[in-house]
């Protein structure tokens, strides 16, 4: 009643001063172009249907009322943040759980997200219609459905295939079910069957994304029309000049995986990577590169994790599921360690190269089940920061995590920028985030779909989701 009350009432000023109506107003902020990598000052921002309606300088009178207006002076407007890969699993048990991770991203400033599998696919597709029609809070998600791998993956939730007529049935299904993109992965998949999964996903106007398998080259998956790469260690094969060599011979089995990979590593050099990169960008490829999650684990020896705060967001079902990789990483012994260190360094260092090559980054964080202590919502900004220490500018990392994304999946005719006509999505942050990108940690409201979330909605939405795994933590009576 008070809503429609104060609707009332502003339908009523406008007729009688000549305003626009809105149902959001954003007054006196400075606007961040991402796309352009420029401020706008002093411009107000109106809202209305869950769209920007316009961006304009600022004036007296304000050109627009609205019920909701947020005077926004000190403040820099970004679009809604995607996080570009992130995983919901572990199992039916584990449904509510992962759901509850849905309130964190908005809080955190994150408006999307893209869903790279898991063995909950069915809830997943089924959150995407329910945020789509408003009925559930949370960022727009964007998924996979179940990925594509060759028989007794490792992994839950996957579509086993063998054969060419059992690829085309996993097509199939996921076409029916109505994917955002198709994810194809390297644990059991053969290269033959990868390289036609892309060519065919290709052939039905499906984005593809994947982990490559060892005996399939760069080269080889790009030509075939794969749109990303996921993990950036998948690039360090770009540099070395025996990629080809290395592919046949772990293709003909005379090398292991362990065997190809420090191969692969030996043989590096930054120019073969510049000159394989460049070939890359040529063809469109994207990278989400993920190190928040490879940085965890590379350097669990340094810090455990066990006093993380905020492990009070993530249910006790999900916190279990991170045991198996800090178990692995346990029994790694001195030289291990310095391995994993080692690779880390090497990996991150391919960004600025991947950057000055032309290749698009996109900013995913691998958060989710299975990955220890790489935690949705905080862990994109602890992205964008690793983006920043591995070379890139504030802008660029800025890009990787709104209109990279919302370009990779066609949606940079309504999102991705902020710009009259797109979908309301809008981060207001205290500082500048173009001069240091610690700032877009520094949220002072968000819009998701045009619904205004005050820094005390955020708080409330985090104590929310707190009270919840103090629930589910608490022992049994």
């Amino acid at each position: 009643m008070r809503i429609a009350a104060a609707l009332i009432a502003v339908l009523a000023a406008t007729v009688a001063s000549g305003t626009e109506p809105a149902d959001v107003l954003i007054r006196h902020a400075t606007v961040v172009d991402v796309v352009a990598g420029r401020l706008l000052h002093d411009q107000d921002i109106a809202i209305r249907g869950g769209r920007i309606a316009a961006i304009a300088a600022a004036r007296e009178p304000a050109a627009w009322q609205a019920p909701e207006v947020i005077d926004a002076h000190g403040r820099h407007a970004i679009p809604g943040l995607w996080d570009m890969h992130v995983h919901f699993g572990g199992g039916e048990a584990l449904i509510e759980e992962n759901r509850d991770l849905l309130p964190l991203y908005v809080a955190h400033g994150i408006t999307a997200v893209r869903d790279a599998a898991g063995d909950l696919s069915t809830s997943v597709l089924e959150w995407r219609a329910a945020v789509d029609a408003g009925a559930l809070l949370g960022p727009r998600i964007f998924t996979s459905g179940p990925k594509i791998e060759g028989r007794d993956s490792i992994w839950p939730g996957d579509t086993e295939i063998g054969t060419r007529d059992e690829l085309m049935a996993a097509l199939d299904r996921l076409e029916a079910q109505r994917v955002d993109f198709v994810k194809l992965t390297d644990d059991k998949l053969s290269p033959e069957l990868f390289l036609l999964g892309v060519r065919e996903a290709t052939k039905r106007g499906l984005i593809t994304s994947a982990h490559i398998p060892m005996g399939v080259t760069l080269d080889e998956a790009s030509a075939a029309g794969l749109r990303s790469i996921e993990h950036l260690g998948y690039l360090l094969r770009g540099g070395s000049p025996r990629e080809s060599e290395i592919a046949a011979r772990f293709r003909a089995g005379t090398l292991t995986p362990a065997q190809a990979s420090q191969a692969i590593e030996d043989s590096f050099d930054a120019a073969v990577a510049r000159a394989s990169f460049a070939r890359l960008a040529a063809r469109g490829i994207a990278v989400t590169p993920t190190l928040n999650g490879s940085r965890v684990v590379a350097y669990l020896d340094r810090d455990d994790h066990a006093k993380d705060p905020y492990l009070k967001y993530i249910g006790p079902g999900l916190r279990a599921t991170y045991a198996w990789r800090v178990e692995r990483a346990a029994r790694d012994d001195a030289a291990a360690i310095r391995r994993r260190h080692a690779r880390y360094e090497a990996t991150a260092a391919l960004l600025p190269l991947l950057s000055q090559a032309g290749v698009t980054i996109l900013a995913g964080t691998d958060a989710g089940f299975l990955n220890s202590f790489d935690y949705p919502g905080i862990g994109l900004h602890d992205e964008l920061g690793l983006f920043v220490a591995a070379g890139l500018s504030p802008l660029e990392a800025l890009r990787a995590a709104t209109v990279n994304g919302a370009r990779f999946l066609g949606h940079v005719g309504e999102s991705g920028s902020l710009e009259a006509g797109k979908r309301a999505d809008i981060v207001l942050l205290n500082a500048n985030p173009l001069v240091d990108i610690g700032a877009t940690r520094q949220i002072d409201a968000v819009v998701l779909a045009g619904r205004l979330l005050r820094r005390g909605d955020l708080d409330d939405l985090l104590a929310q989701a707190a009270r919840r795994v103090a629930q589910l933590s608490a022992p049994a009576p």
